[in-house]
């Protein structure tokens, strides 16, 4: 992957060819908001509804004017161009500086993907978004320090709960959890979590429930997953350590077959 370029406003530049300016919304507020797209075979994924996303996000903070056209260059160009075999992702974040709306993207590889992962109960405690909508903002400080948690211990997600123990999300996935009877649950996105992409598909082809659940009914869970539009669903396998849910559920081909197509 060519790490050294960027979308930056309406053209590919070169990495030293990006400053950040003092006065972007992102950078100096924390006022911005992002999606990340899957390239597949050279082709973004989902791409129509990330730009939705993008437009919501941008016209709840106050950004300015999208063009969703300069994005869906974006996601042609530089994947084309930095993405070698067409596999990878795509950050796309809307900001705004004196000059108006700004667009940034930046490529990257896929790196490691495992089909099953473990996960932790992160340390710290979800806090309820600034900005009320399920929108997908850079201001996301709890949600990268919960990420550093998983990385440090060996894990590659972890959970979110709010302050009276519920569960919200994950740090970089919606959560979906089978329980007894055979059903699909989630929580109320009223708690603040980022509403996926990948739980928005999920959603319309599939029934889900959404409930409230601790911790103590996610370790009896039948089968627990992470879903998000990059990666697709993943099953949680481990959860602190300790095995969790049945690793080859039928509700696993389900939510893969609900994600197969766009």
């Amino acid at each position: 992957m060519s790490a050294g370029l960027f979308w930056l406003g309406d053209r590919l530049v070169e990495r030293d060819a990006a400053p950040i300016a003092g006065d972007d919304s992102a950078f100096a507020e924390g006022r911005g908001c992002y999606t990340s797209v899957r390239i597949e075979k050279g082709r973004p994924r989902f791409e129509a509804r990330h730009l939705r996303r993008l437009a919501r996000g941008a016209a709840a903070l106050s950004l300015g004017r999208f063009d969703p056209e300069c994005a869906r260059r974006a996601l042609r160009e530089l994947p084309a161009a930095a993405l070698p075999g067409g596999e990878g992702a795509v950050r796309l974040q809307l900001s705004r500086d004196g000059r108006g709306l700004r667009l940034v993207g930046v490529a990257r590889g896929l790196g490691e993907n495992p089909p099953r992962w473990s996960a932790i109960t992160a340390p710290q405690r979800h806090a309820p978004p600034p900005v009320p909508g399920g929108h997908k903002l850079t201001s996301r400080l709890v949600l990268a320090l919960a990420a550093e948690s998983a990385r440090a211990a060996g894990a590659d997600e972890a959970l979110l709960f709010d302050g009276e123990g519920r569960l919200v999300e994950a740090s970089r996935s919606n959560v979906l959890w089978v329980d007894e009877d055979d059903r699909l649950l989630s929580p109320p996105l009223a708690r603040g979590a980022v509403a996926g992409v990948a739980l928005e598909v999920v959603r319309e082809r599939v029934p889900i429930h959404f409930r409230d659940a601790r911790l103590p009914t996610l370790r009896k869970a039948r089968a627990l997953f992470a879903v998000n539009s990059v990666r697709g669903a993943r099953p949680i396998v481990r959860l602190d350590g300790a095995p969790v849910g049945e690793p080859s559920h039928p509700w696993a081909a389900r939510l893969t077959d609900a994600l197969a197509r766009d």
